[in-house]
């Protein structure tokens, strides 16, 4: 049977500001990626968010973001490789504390934003990046972009990597993301964005913004946790993977 595992980015309040719908998105995930500190959560939101997955028996991963709270991450920053390795290396050590204080077990590692997009791009970044991972736990499944130098870099360090694509965002014909500043970035509709996990699942493919089909492989699909209709999205998704014959199961 074919399956697929779906990732969302949770834990993403801080302080006053309380995470989305996170408690029913875990309905419809089998694996979550909990905010570390930098770009978003707290302590109480990651102990909170990771007790939750345990719960429901989703998967849990690091989101480790750069330090850029007003930005929520989505900034580029000028960091060294060592500044890098650092940066994840201290988000990792907390939500790992927090994940085995409840005992638990960390799956994976995805960068949030930013530092995705950087490290998909530079080897020095996602080098850095894999480096922390490894150092952590070589165990660790290293999320990226498909073709990537994060699953590269991943790869190199030994660790198990995992492609990802999107169903709530768009494609250029290069097969990278649309920029989220630009008209058609976000999949609008529901049913447009089961639509286009089940075709990546089923054909290895996605429809880019121009009208052209690009070959892509994902291991994990990934749900952002902060849309205004984020459970509506997983809910449909779920429903017709269901009906397409394809289950939903985490990497572990």
């Amino acid at each position: 049977m074919l399956h697929i595992d779906i990732n969302c980015d949770m834990g993403e309040g801080f302080g006053a500001y309380r995470p989305g719908r996170d408690a029913e998105l875990l309905d419809y995930v089998s694996s979550a990626n909990i905010a570390c500190g930098f770009h978003a959560g707290d302590p109480a939101t990651m102990r909170s968010t990771v007790q939750l997955c345990l719960r429901k028996g989703v998967a849990i991963g690091a989101h480790p973001g750069l330090p850029d709270l007003q930005g929520f991450g989505r900034r580029e920053m000028a960091i060294s490789p060592a500044e890098a390795y650092e940066l994840t290396l201290y988000q990792l050590g907390a939500l790992q504390a927090f994940v085995r204080a409840e005992g638990g077990r960390l799956q994976h590692v995805k960068p949030h934003g930013a530092l995705y997009h950087m490290a998909a791009k530079r080897h020095d970044l996602a080098a850095a990046i894999a480096a922390a991972t490894a150092s952590v736990s070589a165990e660790l499944t290293l999320f990226g972009p498909p073709g990537s130098e994060l699953l590269r870099a991943g790869a190199a360090a030994g660790l198990r990597t995992a492609s990802e694509a999107f169903a709530d965002r768009t494609y250029r014909r290069d097969g990278t993301l649309t920029p989220r500043e630009q008209p058609g970035a976000l999949v609008a509709c529901a049913a447009e964005a089961a639509a286009q996990v089940v075709r990546l699942v089923r054909e290895g493919k996605v429809l880019s913004l121009e009208g052209e089909d690009l070959s892509m492989h994902a291991d994990t699909i990934c749900i952002h946790g902060d849309g205004e209709h984020s459970v509506e999205f997983a809910r449909d998704i779920r429903a017709l993977l269901g009906s397409s014959g394809i289950a939903v199961k985490s990497l572990r």
